[in-house]
C-alpha cells in the first residue's frame, strides 16, 4: 500500500497544488472519452478554461477534441497559425488580449518530447480584455501533466485516435502504427525522431530504437510490396530483431534472426531492406549493417562528411551469413540522417525525382535555422510533398539521430 506523502502548509493552501491532486485523483476512474472534460472542469477551480489540439498523422493541422456542450473549433493549420507556431518551435506563446477576446496562452502539449498538439488555456468567465491565464511555469506544468494523463488513456479508447486521422487507415498501417515507438525520444544528451509518410496507406516502412545506458539502438526497415502483406514482413522483422536485442544478441545474431524468421513465416520470398546500427555515447563508436538499403548520411556543423556505405549484405530474408559489420566515429555534435529509398526517389509530375542532394541542402538549412529535430523532419517531408504534388508511389521514412545537448533542450519545453 502506498501512503501519500502530507503535504505541507505551502502545499496545503496552493490552489495549483490541489488542482494537480485532483486531476491525478480523477485520471485513475476516467474513460478517455471523458478525460478532456474532467480537466476543463477541475481548472475552473483557478479560473482557467482550455481547448485541447492533437497533431493529426499528417502533422499538417491541429484537430480540437470536442467536450459536451462546446462548439467544435475547425482544424488550425500548422504552417499558418499561432498554435502552429507553438506546436512547431516547442514554445509557448501568448495572445494578445482585445476588445473581443480575452488573453490566452499556446502551450505544446508533450509527452517528454513526443509533440501531441497545443493546449489553449483562456481566463474562464473573464470579460473581454483580461489579461493572460496565469503564471506561465504553472499554466505549463499544468499541460506537462495532461500529456502524460492523454498518453496514458490512448491504449484504452479509441477517441484520441480517432480526432488525429482526416480519413480511414489501412489494416497494414494500423499494424505498424501500434508497432514503432514514438516518433520523438530526448535524453540529456541526445535526440532521436523519425517520421514515416503516407500515414493511412503504409507499404513496410517501420523503424525502431532504445536507448540504454551509454548505448542507443536504431533500426530504419523497409519491407518488399505493399498494403498489408508488407506490414506483416515489418513486424515480423521488427519483432525478431528486439527478441534477439533483448537476450543480449548484437547486431549479427540481430540480423540472422531476421533471416530465420522471415524464410519461417512466409511461404513465398519476403524480404525486408534494413540499417541497424548502434551507437556508444562514452567512446563515439558507431557500429552497423546495410541490407541492401540507402546508406545513412554523417552530417557535422549542417555538412554531409560522408556517407555511411560500408557493412554491406544481401537484403534481410536471404540466407546470408557473411555479414559484415562496419564501425565507424562520431563525435559530439554529430548527426546521423537515416531515409528510405521513398524520400530520395519521389518524383515531380515531370519525373524529376526529389534526390539526395536536394535532401542534404534542406536538412542542412533546417540545422542552420536551429529548429528542433522533430520539426526538421516535419518540414523535410513538407519539401518532399511539394515536390510530388500527387500520392506517392512508395513509403517514405526518415530518422534524426542529433548527439548533442543543445538539440535535447531544442526538443523540450
Amino acid at each position: 500500500m502506498v501512503t501519500a506523502r502530507k503535504a505541507t502548509p505551502a502545499q496545503a493552501s496552493d490552489p495549483w497544488y490541489a488542482v494537480m491532486l485532483e486531476l491525478l485523483r480523477r485520471a485513475e476512474l476516467c474513460q478517455p472519452d471523458d478525460l478532456i472534460a474532467m480537466v476543463d472542469q477541475v481548472i475552473h477551480t483557478v479560473g482557467l478554461e482550455l481547448t485541447v489540439y492533437l497533431i493529426d498523422y499528417e502533422q499538417q493541422a491541429l484537430r480540437a477534441i470536442p467536450t459536451d456542450g462546446a462548439p467544435f473549433p475547425p482544424p488550425l493549420p500548422v504552417d499558418t497559425t499561432m498554435a502552429g507556431r507553438a506546436f512547431s518551435l516547442i514554445r509557448t506563446l501568448a495572445g494578445q488580449p482585445t476588445a473581443h477576446r480575452a488573453g490566452r496562452l499556446w502551450i505544446p502539449l508533450v509527452d517528454g518530447s513526443e509533440r501531441l498538439g497545443v493546449v489553449e488555456l483562456a481566463p474562464a468567465g473573464r470579460p473581454p480584455g483580461a489579461p493572460s491565464p496565469g503564471p506561465r511555469d504553472q499554466c505549463e506544468m499544468l499541460v506537462h501533466l495532461l500529456g502524460h494523463l492523454i498518453t496514458a488513456k490512448m491504449p484504452y479508447g479509441d477517441v484520441f485516435h480517432q480526432i488525429r486521422r482526416s480519413q480511414p487507415m489501412t489494416p497494414g498501417s494500423e499494424l505498424l502504427l501500434r508497432l514503432v515507438p514514438p516518433l520523438t525520444f530526448t535524453s540529456d544528451r541526445m535526440v532521436i525522431s523519425a517520421i514515416i509518410e503516407p500515414c493511412y496507406d503504409s507499404g513496410g516502412d517501420a523503424f525502431d530504437y532504445a536507448v540504454d545506458g551509454s548505448t542507443v539502438h536504431i533500426a530504419i526497415l523497409d519491407a518488399m510490396g505493399k498494403g498489408l502483406s508488407a506490414g506483416v514482413a515489418s513486424a515480423v522483422a521488427l519483432a525478431a530483431m528486439r527478441a534477439t536485442r533483448r537476450a543480449g544478441g548484437g547486431l549479427y545474431a540481430m540480423g540472422r534472426a531476421i533471416d530465420t524468421a522471415l524464410e519461417e513465416q512466409f511461404r513465398e520470398l519476403r524480404f525486408v531492406t534494413a540499417v541497424l546500427a548502434e551507437l556508444h555515447l562514452e567512446t563515439g563508436l558507431l557500429r552497423y549493417i546495410n541490407a541492401g538499403h540507402p546508406a545513412p548520411l554523417l552530417l557535422r556543423d549542417k555538412h554531409l562528411v560522408r556517407t555511411l556505405d560500408a557493412g554491406r549484405r544481401m537484403p534481410l530474408g536471404f540466407d546470408d551469413p557473411s555479414i559484415q559489420v562496419a564501425e565507424d566515429t562520431l563525435q559530439p555534435g554529430d548527426r546521423l540522417l537515416f531515409y528510405s529509398d521513398g524520400v530520395v526517389e519521389a518524383r515531380d509530375p515531370a519525373g524529376e525525382m526529389f534526390g539526395l542532394t536536394r535532401l542534404i541542402e534542406l536538412v542542412s538549412r533546417q540545422i542552420h535555422a536551429q529548429q528542433p529535430a522533430p520539426e526538421i523532419l516535419r518540414r523535410l517531408f513538407n519539401a518532399v510533398f511539394d515536390h510530388r504534388r500527387a500520392l506517392p508511389a512508395d513509403d517514405a521514412t526518415l530518422l534524426l539521430l542529433d548527439w548533442s545537448r543543445a538539440a535535447a533542450e531544442r526538443a523540450v519545453l
